[in-house]
């Protein structure tokens, strides 16, 4: 009240009029630039930045037009004029509000906000799958990307560390994996890369680092994932290898030839910054030594994989021996059993015995130990030529990705490792369209019981051992232990063999 008195004291009627239309001018115009630079400085609200331009360019033009014809109304001072400019403003203040609201409709319609491109929630491996404007420096490991999308903006995260191998929560594992930085630029920013090396196919990225030079871990680790994730493109893809190691590419070249027909690059040593549309870093991984079709792209599934094998490695049989047809001049056909040895840890110490009960029952025996000189195909060729295949747990049974479908595989679990039996090879055999059967040697088989008293909890708890850690379990059961097979025990698991290749 006492305001008002004073005001009315000092300023006529039409003053006071002037007064309050211009004070309510400058309320507006401050309102209008405080909402314009609040867009300013949070452009997620906006979405993505070429959107921002455009909706923050017609905001200034909203209050660049609105301040004029404000300005205008009150640039006469006539009593009347005054009086009508008080309803214009109102109606300014309408047009305002009605066209603030329309562009920030549009907006939210055009606007799409898209997945982040980096999946880190499974827990065996992260995969980044990237399309847009994508830069890679392999010298400092790292990959700038930008949307394709000119309407769209990445929800949460936008830069990760990914190490481009599936066994991540395995510390051992990981230790000797790359670690690669991927993040986000805008096209005006100067630490982007300017492209010296333009790719049209995509690109697929992994570390063959980890386990990869075992022959098991080559293949559940790297070789089935990258299957997995690259055979969608029909070999019109790039891999760019880190931890590249040339004896493990020339080992398996005749599969990476298969799955692409574009030479691959060493990520650790390019000096030229590699520019593509679309990367995938990281591998698909499944299952142990298998494929879920239901997960896969196209439903490729393990069987698929070992018919991709036999044609990369021109395997020529793809059924195993037809017991049901006799031989030329009716002679009896003999499976061939092939036998695998191994000279250190967990070897047959009677193969020899072995391999004459097993001819006796009419088996063709050939026993060999993996040899995977150069791209190995020679034991792939004749891993393919045999029917039935046994061997004591371990990376050499891998090889039964290159028995025909239809062929018995027998596993001889020793002492205290049923699970990684179970898991490595017993469970993804029958993806493989393989006759799975399995045989558990007893204490007495064992090289164990020269070790240990048969009331040990070696014998009586394996657990117990396990829960030790993985290098006490390991230097126990695998390391340490060798299998004396009891053949009459063993007999009925080879006449079981043929009996299913029988039928």
């Amino acid at each position: 009240m006492e305001y008002n008195k004073l005001l009315a004291r000092s300023f006529s009627h039409y003053e006071q009029k002037m007064i309050g239309c211009w004070a309510f001018s400058v309320f507006l115009i401050i309102t209008i630039l405080t909402y314009y630079f609040a867009l300013i400085s949070n452009p997620s609200s906006l979405a993505s930045i070429p959107i921002l331009n455009t909706d923050a360019d017609l905001r200034m033009v909203v209050f660049r037009d609105t301040s004029s014809r404000i300005q205008q109304l009150y640039s006469d001072h006539d009593h009347q004029v005054i009086e009508s400019s008080e309803l214009e403003v109102k109606e300014i203040i309408k047009e305002v509000i009605e066209v603030v609201d329309r562009i920030d409709g549009q907006t939210k319609q055009e606007t799409v906000e898209l997945p982040p491109v980096c999946n880190v929630s499974d827990q065996k491996f992260d995969i980044c799958d990237i399309d847009g404007d994508i830069r890679i420096d392999g010298k400092s490991s790292t990959i700038l990307y930008t949307s394709s999308s000119t309407n769209g903006y990445f929800a949460g995260n936008d830069s990760w560390r990914i190490q481009p191998y599936p066994r991540k929560t395995d510390k051992g594992a990981m230790k000797n994996v790359n670690e690669i930085l991927v993040k986000p630029f805008l096209n005006n920013d100067s630490y982007a890369p300017t492209c010296t090396r333009y790719q049209s196919v995509p690109a697929v990225i992994f570390s063959v680092g980890g386990f990869a030079s075992n022959h098991f871990h080559a293949y559940n680790d790297v070789l089935v994932p990258l299957f997995l994730t690259s055979r969608q493109f029909n070999q019109e893809v790039q891999f760019l290898i880190t931890d590249s190691k040339p004896s493990w590419i020339s080992k398996y070249k005749l599969i990476l030839d298969a799955l692409s027909k574009y030479p691959i690059l060493d990520l650790d040593k390019q000096n030229d910054a590699l520019c593509y549309k679309k990367v995938i870093l990281g591998l698909n991984f499944h299952k142990f030594l298998s494929i879920d079709p239901l997960k896969s792209p196209k439903n490729y599934s393990m069987e698929n994989f070992t018919q991709f094998l036999r044609s990369a490695y021109s395997l020529k049989r793809s059924s195993p021996i037809n017991m049901t047809v006799k031989g030329s001049g009716h002679r009896k056909k003999h499976p061939r059993l092939l036998i695998v040895s191994r000279q250190r840890t967990r070897k047959f110490s009677n193969v020899n015995s072995i391999a004459k009960m097993a001819k006796s029952l009419g088996y063709q025996v050939v026993i060999e130990e993996p040899s995977y000189a150069k791209d190995a195909s020679t034991f792939t060729q004749m891993v393919n030529s045999c029917d039935v295949m046994m061997g004591v747990h371990g990376a050499g049974l891998t090889n039964i990705v290159f028995l025909p479908p239809g062929a018995v595989f027998i596993q001889v679990v020793p002492f205290g490792v049923k699970w990684v039996s179970t898991k490595y090879f017993a469970e993804p055999a029958p993806d493989m369209k393989l006759q799975y059967l399995e045989y558990k040697i007893a204490a007495n088989e064992s090289s164990l019981i020269q070790q240990y008293p048969i009331d040990h909890a070696v014998f009586k708890d394996p657990h117990s051992i396990g829960k030790q850690g993985w290098n006490v379990f390991k230097s126990v059961y695998l390391d340490k232990q060798d299998v004396n097979l009891d053949v009459g025990r063993f007999r009925p698991t080879l006449l079981k063999a043929l009996d299913l290749l029988r039928k």
